[in-house]
This record gives C-alpha cells, structure tokens and sequence, in this order.
C-alpha cells in the first residue's frame, strides 16, 4: 500500500510541475490569475463529475456538518493558495514565488504534530531540510528575484493555501469520504468561489467559445487539477501527512526539466545539485520502509 501512496505522490508532484505550460500560455493570451484560476477549477468540476455519477448517488453525498471540510479544501486551499501564488508570480520571479510556495512541507510538519499527533522524526527533519534546500536551489538559480512586501505576503499566503489541502483532505479521509468525492467539492467550490469573485459568463465562454479554448481549459483541469489532486489524496491514504507533502516537493524538479526541454532554458550546476537534493529527500522517506521490508524477509 505504501509503494502505490509514494508512487501517486510524486505522480501528483510531476502533473503540478507542468502548471507553468498551461498558465504561460493563458496569461500570453492576456488572462488574469483569477480567470485562470477559474477556467482550471471548472474544467477539473466538469471532468471529476463523470466517474463520479457512474458511482451513483452515494458518492455525492456528504453529511451537512462535514461542508466545513469541503469549504477548507476548496475555497481555504485551492482558491486561496492558487490565487496568492499567480499574484505571487506577477509581482516577483516565478523562482523566488516558488520558494515561498514550498514554506507548505514546513506548515505541515507542524499543523500534522498538533492536530493528527504526528511524530517530528529526525529523519523526516532531514529529509525537510533537504527538500526545501533543493527548491531554494532550483528556484532561485538564474533571475533578478524582485521582491517586495506586498509579494512576499502573496507567496508566504500561498505555501499556507498550499498546506491546507493535506489538512483538510486528511480530516475528510477520516470521515470516511473517498478521494472523489474530496476532488469534486474542492473544485466545485473552488469554481463557485472563482466565478463568485470574478463572473460566471466569462470563464465559461472562453472555455466553450472556441474547440482551442475548450482543449486547453479542459487540459489545464484534467493535468494540473484533477488528476494531482486526486493521485494525492489516494497518497494520503496510505502515508503521513507531513511525508505526503515533503514528496510533492518534487515539482520544482519537473518545472526546471519543463523550463529545461520546453523553454530551452539552461541548467547550472546548482539547479542540478537542487533537483539532487529534492530525489534525496525521496529516497530518504522511503529508506526505512524499504529496510522493514527487508528485515520482514
């Protein structure tokens, strides 16, 4: 169980990393963060209802004290982490804005201790340490790294958003609910929320306004929304909390591979050294399973 939790961690990491793709092309085209954010959400509502109505109804059902948990992963999470991290990225470098970002292992770590009694091992200390190293390396490698007060606040509100998610989604997993049906209120709610904040009519004709808007809102959902947030929840289940998002630190290395191959950008010789240190922090995690395994044997 925990080979396929790792495994759909570092899944959901590399379809994160490949956000920049989707967002480049859409603020070329003159978008805002909060279309984005809008046209993102509605494609992953539109694509996580259709497994769900093949499961019946049951699989919409949620009991009405349990909404706070649904309002916590989508409109506390999703909405609020994606819309401070794109406002992030238009006040300072992308690489500065993801640093921040990845404040959210950390966040974790410590939210995890108090709220599920997770224990703060040295091995996970390290591995932490690790991890937001590489990002730092990765990230802040090559770029003017602007900074300003009001940009700062946006990402450091980011890696908070960010952090939620584990939290909340952990709580609903505890209540029984499955990894769909979290999928599907978060993004609903996180559609109901963007359209609330910026309009309805819009975010939906540019998605159905043309077969290339509908190609692209619809990849932009399934890719960067549907699919990660669902191959991490399923983690979830069989990980800790604070491991699970120590994992997904893993998607500044595919964005730098991105940047790398798609956008010819180069890779220094510390950029390389950061997406070493992230890989060991994932071998780490997995070492002492590995040597239970092993001793079982």
């Amino acid at each position: 169980m925990k080979t396929k939790a790792y495994f759909y961690i570092i899944a959901a990491a590399v379809c994160w990393g490949l956000i920049g793709l989707f967002v480049r092309t859409l603020a070329a085209q003159g978008f805002s963060s909060m279309q984005i954010v809008a046209l993102r959400s509605l494609a992953a509502a539109i694509c996580v209802t259709l497994p769900l109505l093949r499961s019946g109804r049951a699989a919409l059902r949620i009991r009405l004290r349990d909404l706070w948990l649904f309002a916590g992963t989508g409109i506390c999470s999703l909405l609020f982490f994606t819309y401070c991290y794109f406002q992030a990225i238009t006040l300072m470098d992308l690489s500065t804005a993801a640093v921040l970002l990845y404040t959210a292992p950390s966040i974790v770590m410590i939210l995890s201790l108090i709220l599920f009694h997770e224990r703060i091992t040295v091995q996970k200390l390290i591995a932490l340490v690790l991890a937001f190293a590489g990002c730092c390396l990765v990230s802040l490698v090559g770029g003017e790294h602007k900074l300003s007060t009001v940009g700062i606040l946006y990402g450091l509100g980011a890696g908070f958003g960010y952090a939620l998610y584990s939290i909340f989604a952990r709580y609903a997993l505890d209540r029984g609910y499955s990894s769909n049906t979290i999928n599907f209120y978060s993004c609903l709610l996180t559609t109901i929320g963007a359209a609330i904040i910026w309009g309805a009519a819009q975010p939906l004709g540019v998605m159905f306004g043309s077969w290339k808007g509908f190609g692209l809102c619809t990849a932009l959902g399934i890719v960067t929304c549907y699919l990660p947030y669902l191959l991490y929840t399923y983690g979830l289940t069989g990980l800790e909390t604070g491991k699970a998002s120590i994992l997904a630190s893993f998607e500044p290395v595919v964005a730098t591979l991105v940047g790398i191959f798609v956008f010819h950008e180069k890779l220094t010789p510390l950029s390389a050294l950061g997406c070493v240190c992230v890989l060991s922090a994932v071998v780490l995690l997995n070492l002492k399973r590995r040597q239970k395994a092993n001793e079982i044997q």
